[in-house]
């Protein structure tokens, strides 16, 4: 058996031999494993150890990872094909509670009477508000939403006040539901049509291989400031689009960067 670093034999001989390397992303790309880790230190709290793991990069470029980009992608494709062929409204039925949510609540409900016994007869009741807060917090880390007193949380408002110099939307009479517009074929088929947009920021600068041509005249500033709001920019413009479509529409959408970033998005019914 020859060995690559015997110095007998001749140098076409050695560099014919496949790099370790190589053979070792061969194999990790044919059983579907990540071939760009990223190690991450994982502290135990309890015993404060400590241990070095690889984690998937996640790309979702097959250039750079192809097993990630392979597995982001069939990702992607049951979530289109899961969500986006939906002919009727989607119906969410809670689940059912286990026995440990009944038993957070149920304890909870007698430590609310101890609360309320105590308060009646004048004794202090701030040690049992705190159990009582802190049970609302292991009620809500069970799985459960809301309150269990029934009492209102408030209530997230987004500004939908806009620009003066921006024209007036269409206005429409809005409909309960999320399926867009169907047609009848001759043939009896039904047909739903889609709308492909595409989002994208204006230019920075010219830039070649991932990097600026000019670094003195590139837009850093704004870059970086479209990177930190671009998804209040994607979240304004659904907003404005289901106001003129009259309906909340369904729509499939990748984030993606590429020079600048830009949205393809893909509305249903439209």
């Amino acid at each position: 058996m020859t060995h690559a670093h015997d110095r007998a034999l001749p140098r076409a001989v050695r560099q014919a031999m496949p790099m370790a390397r190589d053979v070792l992303e061969e194999v990790a790309k044919l059983h579907g494993v990540c071939i760009r880790p990223i190690p991450l230190r994982r502290l135990d709290t309890v015993t404060g150890t400590s241990e070095i793991i690889d984690v998937p990069c996640g790309s979702t470029l097959d250039s750079k990872c192809p097993p990630c980009a392979k597995r982001n992608r069939q990702l992607r494709m049951a979530q289109c094909r899961e969500g986006w062929h939906l002919d009727t409204e989607p119906a969410i039925t809670p689940d059912e509670a286990s026995e440990e949510q009944r038993r957070l609540v149920e304890f909870r409900a007698d430590m609310q009477a101890k609360r309320d016994a105590a308060e009646q007869a004048g004794d202090g009741a701030t040690d049992l508000d705190a159990v009582l807060a802190s049970l609302d917090e292991e009620i809500n880390a069970a799985g459960m939403r809301g309150s269990v007193t029934g009492s209102a949380v408030p209530k997230r408002t987004r500004s939908t006040r806009r620009r003066q110099d921006a024209p007036d939307l269409p206005k429409r009479k809005m409909a309960a539901t999320t399926l867009g517009r169907t047609f009848t074929g001759s043939d009896g088929k039904v047909y739903r049509p889609s709308l492909f947009v595409t989002l994208t920021l204006p230019s920075y600068g010219k830039v070649r291989d991932g990097a600026p041509v000019d670094p003195n005249t590139y837009d850093y500033r704004r870059a970086a400031r479209d990177a930190l709001h671009f998804s209040k920019l994607v979240d304004r413009f659904v907003q404005n689009l289901r106001r003129v479509a009259g309906y909340d529409v369904q729509y499939f959408a990748a984030p993606q960067r590429s020079g600048c970033a830009h949205l393809p998005a893909r509305d249903q019914g439209r």
